[in-house]
């Protein structure tokens, strides 16, 4: 019984991703450096502690663009370590020894595999809890994130009623010139206005205190009217449903975006594409190890005039292009009418057609 991987495979396993390892390792390091040099004023300005420099900044600082980059560092580490694999001869003598290039590809693809799986759980589920720590320690320390002040926030918070808001501020959990409307079967059935709403942080059911209201019920063509100066009343919203920091979808597991984006859909709420773009992100530059692996390989399986440097340098425009592609299409389905799944799927999309191009010719 032949073994699934044989020393070959993980040769090429440990090279690979130990490469991957490295490639983040200094990368990294060199953003680090540049970002306390950039960083350094505010720092020592607004009196930031240095426990929460290193542990609260920069220990998520690290794995949330090492993430953010995987695409690069994978596509580095396969050009680099597959280029000094052709130089040396080793590809070819895998090739006379009755290795095809579609069997060379199989530990590549294992190891995509793997850096895909760590790169979607490490985004999905891990890295958002430590953004909200790094998010806070930016809002505090280097620069403002948090919004303190809607205006005309309109959205459904229940079967048939609509809640209106001409401005709300976050200093003191108020709203000013509020209205609720109900409606039953496309009829207007009441109709609540007043002039400050407040909400009620101490309470966990929604619990909202309005002051000089007047509610207005219809009855076909009776209306009975009632106001008085203060009401406590329950309210299907709370002030983060309209107050959304810059960023906030990344403080969010993938699980908890989903939900978000359903129940913000649900109240009518558009403001919510960078929260569908950062969700279906998570998972297609998942898929974009196994498209840029099997670009890598590709390009850089054969020994060529100008060995590893022309390989590295077709390597990282793809990559960086493939990055730009994809702000460029995010950007598009924020400002434009794109759907952002589209949007993030359209790089993989194309790079998909690139790679299946690319791998062909390798054949041959």
């Amino acid at each position: 019984m032949r073994k699934l991987l044989t020393r070959l495979d993980r040769y090429i396993i440990f090279k690979f991703l130990g490469t991957y390892l490295f490639a983040i390792a200094l990368i990294i390091s060199i953003a680090v450096v540049f970002d306390i040099n950039e960083k350094m004023d505010k720092f020592i300005g607004n009196d930031a502690p240095l426990s929460g420099i290193i542990f609260d900044y920069y220990m998520n600082f690290i794995p949330y663009f090492a993430n953010l980059f995987s695409p690069l560092f994978v596509f580095v580490a396969v050009i680099f370590f597959t280029s000094k694999l052709a130089e040396n001869s080793e590809i070819i003598a895998m090739y006379s020894s009755g290795v095809s290039f579609q069997r060379l590809m199989r530990p590549y693809m294992i190891s995509a595999a793997l850096i895909a799986v760590m790169t979607f759980c490490l985004g999905a589920y891990v890295i958002p809890r430590g953004s909200a720590v790094r998010l806070e320690f930016e809002d505090r320390y280097i620069k403002k994130k948090k919004v303190d002040f809607a205006t005309n926030v309109q959205l459904a918070v229940g079967d048939g009623m609509i809640a209106y808001l001409d401005q709300f501020s976050s200093h003191n959990n108020t709203g000013y010139r509020f209205s609720l409307d109900k409606f039953d079967d496309k009829m207007l059935v009441s109709h609540m206005t007043a002039r400050s709403i407040v909400y009620d942080t101490l309470a966990d059911n929604h619990t909202w205190k309005l002051r000089n209201y007047m509610i207005r019920e219809f009855d076909g063509m009776k209306e009975h009217i009632s106001h008085g100066y203060e009401l406590d009343t329950v309210i299907n919203m709370e002030p983060s449903d309209f107050l959304i920091m810059r960023g906030q979808e990344q403080i969010m597991t993938s699980p908890e975006l989903s939900s978000y984006i359903s129940k913000q859909k649900a109240r009518g709420f558009a403001n919510i594409k960078e929260f569908e773009i950062e969700y279906h992100k998570r998972i297609a530059m998942s898929f974009a190890a196994f498209i840029l692996t099997a670009i890598g390989v590709s390009l850089s399986s054969r020994k060529v005039k100008g060995g590893m440097g022309l390989h590295l340098g077709i390597g990282l425009a793809l990559s960086f292009s493939y990055i730009l592609f994809q702000t460029v299409s995010s950007t598009f389905a924020i400002n434009g009418g794109m759907p952002p799944a589209l949007a993030v799927w359209i790089p993989n999309i194309l790079y998909a057609v690139i790679a299946v191009f690319l791998y062909r010719r390798a054949l041959k």
